[in-house]
């Protein structure tokens, strides 16, 4: 037996694989960290693994809260309340249509829970892995930022400073909703960079990659966007899933599952999308950045304890 965290398991991809997680592994443990009402559905409509499943309350917009889950789990994995810890799958993710959302902690939300809460979870965690491990980040293709990757729908990432980029309104557009998609496409930027940083840093037998479903719609991402578009994602854009281009939320959740449980072999940093390893965007290859947003997320923990 052992165990998997993992967050964002509530609905959309992250609620198909967590079902696919339990049913595709007998040994696995699934921790899943998230708000209780969602906790509270996942519990009910997975009652078939409720001896394999857990899951702990938190709001991964809060350091405190996200801090003190990951506690959580390592004090039980340490007193054998639950097996040992050999994976983690950070699926949990927001965009919202403006970049003005602001935490407890004064942090703009969408890079807060994109970017920092995985980054607070796994500082915890991996003192408590025990190897071999896999460790997944969700990221997303529009960190490309070019037609081919977002069809025109999400504005290309805009890298700045990290101190910058974790406040709220860092992308000053006129056009909040533009702010907004900015936001969450610069976010899944900065995941890369901290996948590739922390695979620098990972002990042997530990590996991270980032995980890309590509186009999946009707996730319920896009709940904060205008009337219009959650039309156009929830009864239009389904029907572009039948080309081979696109996944629908059954089949996207079914390959996460997959990744995270090594079924997709991959080197320690690797990009995986959807079911293969490609090259992220050549952007997301800069040492230089990686080493920034970890001394400012290092720096940011220690000052807010």
């Amino acid at each position: 037996m052992y165990t998997t965290v993992m967050t964002g398991a509530s609905r959309g991809i992250g609620r198909y694989a967590a079902e696919k997680l339990l049913a595709g592994d007998p040994n696995l443990h699934l921790v899943v960290l998230g708000r209780a009402e969602g906790n509270s559905t996942l519990a009910t409509s997975l009652t078939r693994f409720a001896r394999r499943l857990m899951t702990v309350d938190v709001d991964l917009a809060s350091l405190d809260d996200t801090r003190a889950a990951a506690e959580t789990v390592v004090d039980r994995v340490s007193a054998g309340d639950l097996p040992p810890l050999r994976g983690f799958l950070g699926n949990a993710g927001l965009q919202f249509a403006d970049d003005r959302h602001e935490t407890v902690d004064g942090l703009e939300t969408t890079f807060a829970v994109n970017v920092i809460a995985n980054h607070v979870l796994l500082g915890a965690l991996v003192p408590a892995v025990t190897a071999p491990a896999r460790l997944v980040i969700t990221a997303s293709d529009t960190h490309f930022g070019d037609l081919r990757h977002t069809g025109g729908l999400v504005p290309a990432p805009r890298w700045t400073d990290p101190a910058a980029l974790a406040r709220t309104g860092a992308f000053g557009d006129a056009n909040p909703v533009t702010a907004g998609r900015r936001a969450y496409s610069t976010s899944k930027l900065a995941v890369i960079h901290l996948v590739h940083e922390w695979a620098r840093r990972l002990p042997d037998g530990v590996e991270i990659v980032s995980y890309n479903p590509s186009f999946v719609p009707n996730t319920g991402l896009a709940r904060d966007a205008s009337r219009r578009d959650r039309y156009a994602n929830r009864w239009l854009l389904p029907a572009i899933t039948v080309t081979p281009f696109f996944d629908s939320v059954p089949t996207a959740g079914r390959k996460l599952a997959d990744v995270a449980l090594g079924r997709i072999p991959a080197p320690s940093g690797a990009y995986i999308d959807r079911t293969r390893v490609i090259p992220s965007s050549g952007e997301s290859y800069d040492a230089d950045r990686e080493r920034m947003l970890w001394d400012f997320l290092g720096g940011l923990l220690a000052s807010n304890p």
